[in-house]
């Protein structure tokens, strides 16, 4: 039998966040427990262009710790053009700002 002493009671912390992080806009629905599921998503390529992604699966999600910064994290897929994309949302809770990051792009 163990007994703990309350050493480990932080959040752990992740690190940094690996991939480049890209702003974007996010619409979002809440249920009635107030949990949060990305909808669609608004960001703008390097040429200047807007892309829009309204087919959003989220395959899961976890409130986790980047550097200290804490972040929900959204693991998600979409179908576009008969290619399948996984990325992941990040929602930067003090700040209030969403942002993507690319799998493959890590």
């Amino acid at each position: 039998m163990a007994f703990g002493i309350g050493i480990n009671t932080e959040s752990p912390d992740r690190g940094p966040v690996r991939g480049r992080q890209e702003d974007v806009a996010c619409g979002c629905w809440f249920t009635s427990r107030g949990n949060m599921f990305p909808k669609f998503i608004k960001y703008q390529d390097r040429d200047g262009v807007i892309h829009s992604i309204s087919n959003i699966e989220v395959l899961y999600s976890e409130k986790e710790n980047f550097c200290g910064i804490p972040m929900v994290s959204y693991a998600c897929r979409t179908v576009s053009e008969g290619k399948e994309y996984f990325f992941t949302l990040l929602f930067h809770q003090t700040e209030c700002k969403w942002k993507i990051v690319w799998k493959g792009d890590e």
